[in-house]
């Protein structure tokens, strides 16, 4: 089959599951296009929203569409590598025996991911950037597709170990959830307040959501639009050549080369969604508040004067 076929196709069983995630999932048409090109680009998201606004019940609809395997880990600051990772027991026979944990699935959802401390943070780092572990010695694959989704509280900080930046880095996307509307919000009630439940179909098999991602990378970019989106990252850098007035005045570090890369990834997958047969600057700029969002580190000038990364990032294009 040839890739234009595969990019048509491709078109078709993406609108039908953005219909199949609707029947669950009221508005946050934005956080879940976000995700879905996270997944198709095999990236990794990072959720970050104030409790109640159905971030488990998305990852778990998402996962039931895609017909892939789901586990949720609950972070909690007592939480040990080996609760994820998995460890070995001796059997009855007296032979040491791998036992999985819950990060042998092909979504993961890291609930809370800040409420862990370092250590059991980093056991993810190797599954997210690998997609293996390695467990007294033996290091052991994962499934593919392979996909992390953490959620954040921005509020309740006591008690929180923040993500280091380097962590930070592995995710495709930050996406912030917003409250509903009040219109999506009545629906809400309407429909979990009754005892109607929503069957979810799954419309892809592991072997699709692969082929799709590899026709994904194979998109041909032009040179302007990988210039555009280098230049775009290399303008959040603040005291260099290329640095924007307004990055310089509140920003005190800026995204690394990872970003640029995850610009053009997201971005084939994004003009592939319509259909179209190579990205443009136009897809470039749709995703990039939510690659860059976490990799620009405000100073506190920002801070105090309350200007966002959003229009930081706006200010670029």
């Amino acid at each position: 089959m040839s890739d234009v076929t595969l990019i048509e196709n491709f078109v078709k069983k993406y609108s039908a599951l953005k219909k199949e995630i609707a029947k669950a999932i009221i508005g946050q048409e934005d956080v879940v296009d976000q995700i879905l090109i996270s997944i198709f680009s095999g990236g990794h998201s990072l959720l970050i929203g104030v409790p109640g606004l159905a971030k488990t019940l998305m990852v778990n609809t998402i996962a039931q569409a895609l017909g892939l395997d789901f586990k949720r880990i609950q972070f909690t600051p007592d939480l040990m590598p080996s609760d994820i990772l998995g460890s070995e027991i001796l059997d009855e026979n007296r032979h040491f025996k791998f036992i999985k944990g819950p990060i042998f699935a092909n979504i993961i959802l890291a609930d809370e991911i800040n409420r862990t401390p370092p250590k059991t943070q980093a056991a993810l780092l190797e599954a997210m950037q690998e997609r293996a572990v390695t467990v007294a010695g033996h290091r052991y694959q994962l499934n593919l597709p392979y996909f992390v989704l953490a959620t954040q509280n921005p509020i309740e900080q006591e008690g929180t170990y923040p993500l280091p930046e380097a962590q930070l880095d592995r995710f495709m996307f930050a996406i912030n959830l917003k409250y509903p509307s009040f219109n999506e919000e009545v629906e809400v009630v309407k429909t979990t307040t009754t005892d109607i439940q929503q069957t979810v179909d799954s419309l892809f098999t592991a072997r699709e959501i692969i082929d799709f991602q590899q026709v994904i990378r194979r998109i041909p970019v032009a040179d302007n639009v990988i210039e555009y989106a280098v230049s775009l990252v290399s303008k959040t850098r603040p005291n260099t050549e290329t640095a924007a007035s307004i990055v310089n005045e509140f920003v005190d570090w800026g995204a690394g080369p990872r970003a640029s890369q995850n610009l053009i990834l997201a971005a084939k997958t994004h003009a592939a969604t319509t259909g179209k047969l190579s990205p443009d600057i136009e897809n470039v700029q749709s995703v990039a508040t939510g690659i860059l969002r976490h990799r620009i580190i405000k100073n506190y000038k920002a801070e105090a004067e309350g200007i966002t990364d959003e229009k930081i990032i706006e200010s670029l294009f």
